[in-house]
């Protein structure tokens, strides 16, 4: 299968034969998408016909097979004004074609051509919001850029009556901004059973979007003073600055960039570390109401974590303390409580002891049963 065009590919499970057909859409590369195929494999197992829609990157790696279709869209630009504004027209021209009785959105940046599929179609739309997207600093700091996002915002998410978000803050947010009532469906890693290892080395881990406001700043220059190792795995809009904050600091051998990595490498990766970090600056509300993908990915692997002092990651503290939380993002607190996270065997030993128990509460075996009501109640008729 040439790989280097738009291909759908697909490994289905048997379905009723009058399943509903549900399609998604995101920009990512669907290889790296866990909480997409989490929840696309809910779907699937729930006896819907579900097909993923993302992008084709220069650099995509074939797909596994999924419960779910997937397909590939490719563009001839991957970054940009110009990228989404091609990938939009592409989708939307992929999706006319198409047979199907719900359309999702996964945040804002694909809401415009599921808007007008699903009245063209007269279908039923579903807005997923993983963040508050246009509060997000990459785009709230950039006014020009802010006011494109807000001005599709404004006009597509109050058409929106059905969807769901990660946390109540945002929820609420959008209540207060559309009146719309959207559920919250967090987005959990499944339990899965942790192999027996002795950790060979104590180190740090970041994992996820090496985006702006994740603290890379601060969080950088403060190795010069941990006495340990810091791998980030992932890639995003920071990628060259944190290179270029790792060259100036001289940290080639204590900072390992692992770029994009396969979830299942990205589980091994994160079971070995000994401390993993959610940082984030209070730059944009999105930051501050987030509940990001990796800070459940550290608990299930039992790994103690540094993260940032905010209402949501506060509120699961709160109950099972899993996390040193801190209100201080500067280089010398970081340092300081990491040090302290790698030289306290005590305290380490306790927030691993409550990750551990934390597993068997927040999952997404438990959250994907809201994700199905959600769907069952919407497509009943």
């Amino acid at each position: 299968m040439n790989n280097n065009k738009s291909n759908i590919h697909a490994g289905k499970t048997m379905l009723p034969q009058k399943a509903k057909r549900i399609f998604c859409t995101v920009t990512t590369d669907l290889t790296y998408d866990q909480r997409m195929i989490r929840i696309c494999t809910s779907l699937a197992e729930a006896g819907y016909d579900v097909t993923l829609v993302g992008r084709q990157m220069k650099n995509s790696i074939p797909l596994a097979p999924q419960p779910f279709e997937q397909k590939r869209i490719s563009c001839f630009v991957e970054k940009g004004k110009m990228f989404y504004a091609a990938y939009n027209f592409r989708l939307f021209f992929f999706l006319l074609f198409k047979k199907m009785d719900c359309i999702v959105s996964i945040d804002l940046d694909t809401i415009l051509p599921c808007y007008f599929i699903s009245r063209i179609k007269n279908i039923k739309r579903v807005y997923d919001a993983h963040e508050l997207f246009c509060e997000m600093k990459e785009i709230a700091t950039r006014p020009p850029i802010y006011a494109t996002w807000k001005r599709i915002e404004k006009f597509a998410v109050p058409k929106f009556p059905h969807g769901y978000t990660v946390n109540q803050p945002i929820a609420g947010e959008f209540n207060k901004m559309y009146g719309v009532q959207y559920e919250v469906i967090r987005n959990i890693a499944l339990v899965r059973t942790l192999p027996l290892q002795t950790k060979t080395e104590k180190f740090i881990l970041y994992q996820g979007a090496v985006n702006e406001g994740r603290c890379f700043e601060t969080l950088i220059p403060a190795m010069k003073l941990v006495d340990s190792k810091l791998i980030i795995c992932g890639d995003g809009n920071f990628m060259e600055q944190a290179r270029q904050l790792v060259a100036k600091n001289n940290l080639q051998q204590k900072v390992i960039f692992k770029g994009k990595i396969t979830p299942a490498e990205l589980r091994t990766i994160t079971q070995q570390a000994y401390i993993g970090v959610t940082l984030f600056d209070d730059a944009g509300l999105s930051n501050y109401y987030s509940l990001a993908n990796r800070f459940f990915d550290y608990l299930h692997a039992g790994i103690p974590q540094l993260c940032v002092n905010y209402p949501v990651y506060r509120e699961i503290n709160e109950q099972l303390p899993i996390a040193v939380l801190v209100d201080d993002t500067s280089t010398t607190n970081l340092a300081r409580q990491l040090n302290n996270l790698l030289h306290n065997e005590v305290l380490h030993s306790e927030l691993r002891a409550n990750c551990l128990k934390a597993r068997e509460i927040y999952n997404w075996q438990q959250e994907s049963k809201k994700l199905v009501e959600f769907y069952n109640r919407l497509l009943a008729n």
